[in-house]
C-alpha cells in the first residue's frame, strides 16, 4: 500500500526555529481540547484545553450542546493570582508517570450527573459548579492529589500525604477518611509505581455508584529496593531515595479495602500470593465491583466480583496465554444487562466479547473500550494499524464503524451524544465533532447528526509533512518515508535516517500529521527520514505482538529490512552507504543496538535514555516480555547491550537525563563504562535535572540541534575512526 501527502504548509517564521517552536508548543499539542467527559443527559461536554498553542496553563471548559457555545469554567491564572504553581512530590511523580508536561488544571473528575467538577491546582483543592460556572476553593489538609466527587455530588475524596481525606460540600468539613500510617513506605488512595507506569492505572480509589463507600488501594513499598538518584551538579544536596522494582526484585505489596464514610474498612480478599498485580478496578451502576488481577508472569488473569458484605471475591472469568495477557483499557466491565465485557484473542484477531463470546468480526482489532452505554459499547478498533477508528457495538453484537476517513480517531459517548476527536494527514491538529442521534439506518446505528464542534487553540505547524506511507517487504512493515520538501526525485542520493520507537505495544506510523513533524524537519536538513513499526507493535494481531517474546533484539531485524526495502524503492534518492538511527527510551535501546550489532548497515546512532541492561528496568514491563532474570539469565544477557559493547565500531551519542526515575541514568553510565573498558570511542551527553521527559523549552530545542550536528558530522566521516571519548 502507498499513500502520498504533499506539503501544503508554510515556512516557519525566520525569528523562531522549528526546534524552538516545537519545544514551546510541546510538539504542537498545547491548545488541543482533551480529557472529555459527557453529561448523561446530553446537555454538556466538559473538557480541558490550554488557552493558546504556547500557553501551558490548561483550563477547565464546558461546551453547551443546546446553543453550541463553550464557556471557560476555571482559569488557573485567575485562581492562583500572582502565585506560582506549586506541585508536591506526589503530584510531580503522578505527572511523570502519565507523561504530563503541561501545567494548570491537568485533570478533573465529575459527579454522575455532571453538576460539579473537582480538580487540583497547585496542590490545592477546587470545586466548580458546571451550571453556574462558579469555582470555589475547598479546605484541604496537605497537597491534594486526584480529587474525585462522589457520584451524588455531595462530597469530594482526595489523596494527601499518604492518606485519603474527605470534604463534605455542605459544610466544607475536611476530615481524614483513612489516616496516613506512621511508615513512609505505606500510601493510601494512589496507584503504586508499577500500576501507573506499566499497567495504565493511575487511580488509587473508586467511589460506589451511590456514594456510600469507596474501594481504596493501600500499597507498602517496604519490600522494594531503594535506589538513589543524585544531582551531580549540586553536590550539596543529598541523593533522592526512590523505591524502584527492578526486574527480578520485589514489588510493592498492594491490597484493596472497602471503606465506608465513617472510615470503617474491610480488606478485599483474593489470592494475592498467586495474583499480586491489581491491574484495574471497575465499580459502576451496572453491577458490583470488579477486580482484574494478574499473576506475576502475566500469563493468567482473573476477573473477580467483590461481595460487599464480606469482602470476599469470586471468580467471574479466567484468561490464560502462553506469552502474556494484554491489558485492554476499559475492560473488564459489566454491560447493563449483566454480561461481562472483555476482549478475547480469537485466531489472530483481538475481538470484543460479551461473556466470553466474540461479537466483533475477524480482522477488526479492538484496542480499547471507550465507553459503555445503555444499548452498547463504544470501542477503538482497526483493520489497518496505521489508522485508528471508532466503532459502536450494540448489545446484540451489531457493529457500526463511526469513522471512515484515514486517520487516528477516538471518542466518548453518553446521553445520546457521541464525541469524536480526529487527527489526520489532511489537516493540522485535532478536530472534535459532537454528534447527536444514533438513529437506525439499514439495521445499524450511525454516528448521528453533528450538533457542534469544539475548537482547538493549537499553534499551526510551519509546514505539513510530505509523508508517504508504505507496507514494505515480506513482513509488510508499516513505514513512513519523508524526503526534504524541496527534494527533486533523482537529483541527489541522500543519507538515510531511521527515526523509530520500535518497541512493543507502541506505534509511530500513524495517519496523522503530528506524528511526523520532527521527522519532516530532520528530512528538510538533508536526509531521507524513515519511520517503521516492526514486530511487537499493536494493531496487527496477537501473533505479531508476541514475536518479541524473549527476543527484543529481533526488533532490529525489521529496521534492517526497512533500510534494504527503502534503498530498493528509491535507488536514485537514498544512499545506503550513509545510514543513521536515532531514538528515545526503547528507541534509544534500538539505536545503540543498531550501531553495535549491525555496523554493516548503520553508520551512526543517537540513543536517548536507552535501556542497556534489562535487569535494571522494572518488573512488570521487562518480565512480561523476557521472563524472570533468575529463571532466564541467558535471555537477559542476549538482549542487553553491555556484553556486546566491545563490538562498537560506529559513532554513538548517548543522551540521558540524570533525574530520570524510569530509565535511570545507570543504563547509559554502565554502557559507557563497558565501551571505555573496551577502548571504544563514544560520546555521552548528561542532562542535569532532566527526567525521562524533556519538556524544558531550551533543553528540547538544543537537544534536537545537537543531535543534528552529531549525525551530520558522523555521516560525513563514514569510514573514518570516530573521535575521542567525551563524557
Amino acid at each position: 500500500m502507498s499513500r502520498s501527502h504533499p506539503d501544503t504548509g508554510q515556512q516557519p517564521p525566520a525569528e523562531v526555529s522549528y526546534p524552538r517552536l516545537s519545544a514551546r508548543t510541546l510538539r504542537f499539542t498545547l491548545g488541543a481540547p482533551r480529557t472529555f467527559s459527557l453529561a448523561p443527559d446530553g446537555s454538556r461536554v466538559v473538557f480541558l484545553r490550554a488557552p493558546s498553542g504556547t500557553d501551558r496553563g490548561t483550563e477547565l471548559l464546558s461546551y453547551d450542546v443546546a446553543d453550541r457555545t463553550e464557556r471557560r469554567i476555571a482559569d488557573p491564572t485567575a485562581l492562583l493570582s500572582a502565585d506560582a504553581e506549586n506541585l508536591s512530590p506526589a503530584e510531580r511523580a503522578r505527572r511523570e508517570r502519565t507523561r504530563e508536561a503541561a501545567g494548570g488544571i491537568v485533570g478533573y473528575a465529575c459527579d454522575a450527573e455532571h453538576r460539579v467538577a473537582a480538580f487540583a491546582l497547585s496542590s490545592r483543592l477546587f470545586l466548580a459548579d458546571l451550571a453556574s460556572g462558579k469555582v470555589r476553593e475547598l479546605p484541604a489538609e496537605g497537597p491534594v492529589v486526584d480529587p474525585r466527587p462522589d457520584p451524588t455530588g455531595r462530597r469530594v475524596a482526595y489523596a494527601a500525604n499518604r492518606g485519603l481525606r474527605l470534604v463534605d460540600l455542605d459544610g466544607d468539613h475536611d476530615r481524614a477518611l483513612v489516616p496516613a500510617e506512621p511508615s513512609d513506605t505505606v500510601a493510601w488512595g494512589v496507584a503504586e509505581f508499577i500500576a501507573a507506569e506499566e499497567m495504565n492505572r493511575t487511580r488509587g480509589f473508586w467511589w460506589a455508584p451511590d456514594g456510600s463507600a469507596l474501594l481504596v488501594e493501600r500499597y507498602d513499598e517496604a519490600p522494594v529496593p531503594v535506589w538513589h538518584i543524585a544531582n551531580p551538579a549540586r553536590p550539596d544536596q543529598a541523593p533522592n531515595p526512590v523505591r524502584y522494582p527492578a526486574a527480578g526484585t520485589q514489588n510493592a505489596e498492594v491490597t484493596l479495602w472497602l471503606v465506608d464514610l465513617d472510615g470503617a474498612r474491610q480488606e478485599v480478599a483474593w489470592d494475592r500470593a498467586a495474583f499480586p498485580y491489581l491491574a484495574d478496578v471497575s465499580w459502576t451502576s451496572y453491577g458490583g465491583p470488579l477486580l482484574h488481577v494478574l499473576t506475576r508472569d502475566q500469563r493468567t488473569a482473573h476477573v473477580l466480583a467483590v461481595d460487599l458484605a464480606s469482602g470476599a471475591t469470586s471468580l467471574v472469568r479466567e484468561a490464560t496465554d502462553p506469552a502474556w495477557i494484554d491489558l485492554i483499557p476499559g475492560t473488564p466491565a459489566w454491560l447493563p444487562d449483566g454480561r461481562l465485557v472483555t476482549t478475547v484473542d480469537d485466531g489472530d484477531t483481538r475481538r470484543l466479547a460479551y461473556d466470553g463470546i466474540p461479537v466483533t468480526p475477524e480482522g477488526l482489532q479492538v484496542g480499547a473500550v471507550l465507553d459503555i452505554g445503555e444499548d452498547g459499547v463504544l470501542v477503538s478498533a482497526t483493520s489497518e494499524p496505521m489508522e485508528q477508528h471508532v466503532a459502536w457495538v450494540g448489545l446484540d453484537g451489531r457493529v457500526t464503524t463511526l469513522t471512515t476517513d484515514p486517520g487516528v480517531h477516538t471518542g466518548r459517548t453518553a446521553g445520546g451524544l457521541t464525541l469524536v476527536a480526529s487527527q489526520g494527514l489532511d489537516h493540522d491538529g485535532v478536530l472534535v465533532r459532537v454528534l447527536r442521534g444514533d438513529e437506525e439506518v439499514g439495521g445499524k446505528k450511525n454516528g448521528g447528526e453533528e450538533v457542534g464542534r469544539i475548537g482547538s487553540r493549537q499553534e499551526r505547524p510551519p509546514f505539513a509533512p510530505a509523508v508517504t506511507l508504505l507496507a514494505l517487504g515480506p513482513r509488510q512493515l508499516r513505514t513512513a518515508v519523508l524526503f526534504p520538501r524541496d527534494h527533486v526525485p533523482g537529483s541527489a542520493r541522500l543519507p538515510l535516517l531511521l527515526d523509530p520507537y520500535g518497541g512493543p505495544h507502541a506505534l509511530r506510523v500513524r495517519s496523522a500529521r503530528a506524528a511526523f513533524l520532527a521527522s519532516q524537519w530532520l528530512a528538510d536538513q538533508g536526509f531521507c527520514v524513515v519511520v517503521a513499526d516492526g514486530r511487537g507493535t499493536p494493531g496487527r494481531g496477537p501473533a505479531w505482538e508476541r514475536l518479541v517474546l524473549n527476543d527484543f533484539a529481533s526488533t532490529l531485524d525489521d529496521q534492517v529490512e526497512v533500510v534494504s526495502e527503502v534503498a530498493k524503492r528509491y535507488p536514485s534518492d537514498v544512499d545506503p552507504g550513509r545510514v543513521a538511527i536515532r531514538g528515545w527510551s526503547y528507541g534509544g535501546y534500538l539505536s545503540a543496538l543498531a550501531v553495535i550489532a549491525r555496523p554493516d548497515v548503520f553508520h551512526a546512532g543517537v540513543a536517548g535514555a536507552p535501556v542497556t541492561e534489562w535487569r535494571l528496568y522494572d518488573t512488570c514491563y521487562t518480565e512480561r516480555y523476557l521472563g524472570h532474570p533468575d529463571e532466564q539469565p541467558e535471555v537477559y544477557d542476549r538482549n542487553g547491550l553491555l556484553d556486546a559493547a566491545a563490538s562498537l565500531r560506529r559513532p554513538l551519542l548517548l543522551i540521558h537525563g540524570l533525574a530520570d526515575d524510569n530509565v535511570v541514568a545507570a543504563h547509559t553510565l554502565r554502557l559507557s563504562s563497558a565501551l571505555l573498558a573496551a577502548g571504544r570511542p563514544h560520546t555521552v551527553l548528561p542532562l542535569t535535572g532532566v527526567t525521562h521527559m524533556t519538556p524544558q523549552e531550551v533543553v528540547a530545542e538544543n537537544l534536537l540541534l545537537l543531535e543534528l550536528a552529531f549525525l551530520r558530522d558522523a555521516l560525513a566521516n563514514v569510514g573514518q575512526t570516530a573521535g575521542p571519548v567525551a563524557v
